[in-house]
């Protein structure tokens, strides 16, 4: 009954000022009536009236001064903080201290005696004490009232330092109703067994398992700065494999006004515990290649292009010619260009690389200086059934976008090419390798010649996490729609990297290339896909969700190679980037057979078309595909 009457009271409406300001004043002048009982006895306050009334009315003007100065009234008393109660104690202190000088001056010069120092002095703290406590009393009070641990969740943090502390105070006040702090886990020894907040600090150790299972542990928060350690040990895989969710906060330069709300404690993603090393780039070297130049990038609406469009966007492009045949994709990135880059001359182009008439009136119009290559077919499977297009988009259109950049004299022509064009076993990846063939060799022939022309560099690497139909965002998709996932084979292994740090490297070996280079780039650890979609299931909290074994698709292969297995590499100043040595082509020859190729193209005959791709590139060789009869040899 009591918890009904009172919660009116303390719930949306708040005191007004002038009562706060009204409260305080009864409260300093108690202090006085007890700072006097206190200093005497209870028949003072009869007696002794008059010098009371006094005291009072001095005390009570002195403080108005300085609570005034100091706003300490002009908080909402359940919002306290330590913040509140230090100006409260300042404005006390200040008052008191010019009382009791005062006091000492009145009385020696004129006679005039405010109140025994003993008294003010003993009022001075009994005034902090009581108004300190009084919004102590309503804050706890009110949480109390409004507290539902029905739920709430019990929750450890991961980290003690100043994020995690942070965290561990946004626990205990704006989110009390939905996480309850039972406790840490430290890394630093000299924590391990210390309280903190009123809850212990435990081990990373061997026996977190059984301390996190006796408390009824459900979620670990992860402080942003622990984040490393978390994807460098197996602290990860043992807390999934208990059911425990694992959150992380943005760092505090995020907090919105240093208070974390619950939008922003977001369940950690597969993403951040792919163990790899932070990727850095010369900044200020590309800063000074792709300021005010005019940068075309094609495939500008797809995960890479649009990445890459984000990042040239930041070294201030005198103007930005964004080529793509998605309209809506394309439309989004015109969007977000005239929400974050509204000074930018940037202009959206509907088109077709493979169209060699609008590409030609693209390059005569806006003349790039700049080219990133990043349009092509990419889906393996799609590729297989689907040869011709293979061709027609990312042979024809990347022959077509090197041949204008030769023509309107471009400084540089950066195409982004994959780990599938080593050794392909399909189409795409043949695709993709013929690509490299023409503008490696195009280069070559142009390092003879006198005068300026294109420099054409090649990059090459694997699959980058979220990208657009890639196996990420499908197993999220399919978790969130209750499974199964489905892998095509248990032990089939792919290398990943991040869609910022793959088009950070591929700036950087633009902006070192100098021209017929294929840059690979290190892809870290190879990851086995059955243990990917293990981790993403456990990391959603799902254990309804089953993993399902599909298949080899048509083209696809266990495991992906950067570099053919006669190529050597060489190293280059950034320890991420390598140079390819590949085998060399002649141009006039690879310029014919690439015609002829195109030409056999639009008779959508897909055996002959897929026959003359492997006269071109001998090492492809077809896996789990039609195309594989192509490859018997007959017996002599």
């Amino acid at each position: 009954m009591r918890v009904k009457f009172f919660r009116p009271y303390l719930s949306v409406k708040v005191l007004p000022i002038w009562t706060i300001l009204l409260i305080d004043i009864l409260t300093i002048s108690l202090s006085c009536v007890f700072a006097y009982i206190l200093r005497y006895d209870f028949r003072s306050i009869f007696t002794g009236i008059t010098s009371i009334n006094t005291t009072i009315l001095w005390v009570i003007g002195i403080n108005l001064i300085f609570f005034k100065v100091f706003r300490t009234y002009s908080n909402v008393l359940r919002y306290s903080s330590f913040i509140d109660i230090m100006r409260i104690f300042v404005a006390l202190s200040i008052s008191y201290a010019l009382l009791i000088m005062g006091n000492i001056l009145l009385s020696d010069f004129f006679s005039i005696i405010i109140a025994p120092v003993s008294v003010l002095f003993m009022s001075y703290i009994i005034s902090f004490a009581m108004m300190s406590c009084s919004r102590i009393a309503v804050k706890v009070i009110y949480e109390q009232i409004h507290f539902d641990g029905r739920h709430s969740a019990n929750a450890f943090v991961y980290g003690a330092k100043e994020v995690g502390v942070n965290i561990a105070k946004a626990l205990r006040v704006n989110l009390r109703n939905h996480y309850r702090l039972r406790g840490f886990i430290v890394d630093e020894p000299e924590l391990v067994g210390k309280t903190m907040m009123g809850v212990e600090a435990f081990a990373n150790d061997g026996n977190l398992i059984d301390v996190l299972n006796e408390r009824d542990i459900h979620i670990v928060i992860v402080s942003p700065s622990k984040m490393a350690e978390l994807k460098k040990s197996d602290m990860a895989d043992r807390l999934l494999n208990e059911n425990i969710r694992l959150m992380t906060a943005p760092p505090l330069s995020e907090w919105n006004g240093q208070t974390l709300n619950r939008e922003q404690l977001k369940d950690i993603q597969i993403e951040d515990l792919l163990e790899r090393d932070p990727i850095s780039i010369d900044i200020h070297k590309v800063a000074s290649q792709l300021e005010g130049k005019r940068v075309l990038i094609t495939g500008a609406a797809g995960s890479i292009g649009s990445e890459i469009m984000r990042q040239v966007a930041s070294f201030n492009p005198y103007k930005l010619i964004l080529v793509d045949q998605a309209e809506t994709p394309l439309h989004d990135i015109r969007l977000e260009l005239q929400d974050r880059w509204r000074d930018i001359d940037a202009e959206t182009i509907i088109a077709d690389i493979s169209n060699a008439t609008r590409m030609e009136a693209i390059f005569h119009e806006y003349r790039p200086q700049y080219i990133f290559h990043a349009a092509a077919y990419k889906h393996v499977p799609m590729m297989e059934d689907n040869v011709s297009e293979s061709i027609q988009i990312n042979v024809f259109g990347t022959r077509t976008l090197a041949d204008l950049a030769v023509k309107y004299n471009a400084e540089k022509f950066v195409m982004i090419s994959t780990d599938k064009a080593v050794n392909p076993t399909n189409v795409m990846g043949c695709s993709k390798r013929i690509c490299e063939i023409y503008i490696q060799s195009l280069a070559k022939k142009l390092e003879k010649q006198d005068g300026c022309h294109p420099q054409f560099i090649t990059t090459r690497f694997g699959n980058v996490l979220g990208s657009n139909g890639s196996v990420i965002p499908r197993f999220r998709d399919q978790i969130r729609r209750g499974g199964p996932v489905t892998v095509t084979h248990p032990e089939i292994i792919r290398y990943f990297m991040t869609i910022p740090e793959a088009c950070r490297l591929v700036l950087e070996a633009g902006g070192m290339g100098k021209g017929g280079e294929i840059y690979i780039f290190d892809m870290g650890k190879p990851v086995k896909i059955v243990d990917l979609a293990k981790k993403m299931i456990s990391l959603s909290g799902r254990t309804d969700v089953k993993i399902e074994f599909t298949g080899l698709r048509h083209g696809e292969k266990l495991y992906e190679e950067l570099l053919n297995t006669k190529e050597l590499t060489k190293p280059t100043y950034h320890e991420k980037i390598m140079i390819a040595n590949v085998r060399e082509y002649d141009y006039d020859e690879v310029k014919e057979r690439i015609q002829n190729l195109i030409n056999i193209s639009y008779s959508y005959d897909q055996m002959e078309i897929v026959k003359a791709m492997k006269d071109l590139v001998p090492e492809f060789i077809s896996k789990n595909s039609c195309f594989e009869e192509l490859d018997k040899r007959p017996c002599p």
